[in-house]
């Protein structure tokens, strides 16, 4: 298995860190306390405010971001591009993806919204890489 094709598994996972940490403030809980209320969850999430209901804006974001990474790792590594430049185009977006969730829950609107087009460039990047 490539690191590339490592970064598409973790890259997969950080929507699931984020629900979690979006779900935190109910853990613990009964669901008429307030608690993770798991037979209406998007009602539930709805009611989330300040970090935690960033956290589950990131989520959304980060399967939003996924299809296109994943597409172009694929591509890039059908296309023979080198190996090394997939790798690291694939752990840039990774380490954008970490960065932004960071500061999406931080509150840091404008640094997030560079930070994601790394990412996004990250990803296009992929489409080039192995074109000769």
């Amino acid at each position: 298995m490539t690191l590339a094709n490592t970064c598409i598994i973790v890259a997969s996972l950080l929507p699931i860190v984020c629900a979690g940490l979006a779900k935190s403030k109910g853990f613990g809980k009964r669901r008429r306390e307030g608690g993770y209320d798991n037979h209406q969850p998007r009602a539930w999430l709805a009611t989330l405010s300040g970090w935690q209901a960033r956290a589950n804006a990131a989520q959304a974001n980060s399967f939003e971001a996924l299809p296109l990474f994943i597409a172009g790792v694929l591509a890039a590594q059908q296309m023979q591009a080198p190996q090394a430049t997939v790798d690291a185009l694939a752990l840039g977006f990774i380490a954008a993806r970490v960065g932004y969730i960071g500061v999406y829950l931080a509150d840091l609107a404008a640094l997030r919204s560079l930070i994601w087009f790394v990412g996004l460039g990250c990803s296009i990047a992929l489409f080039f890489v192995g074109v000769k």
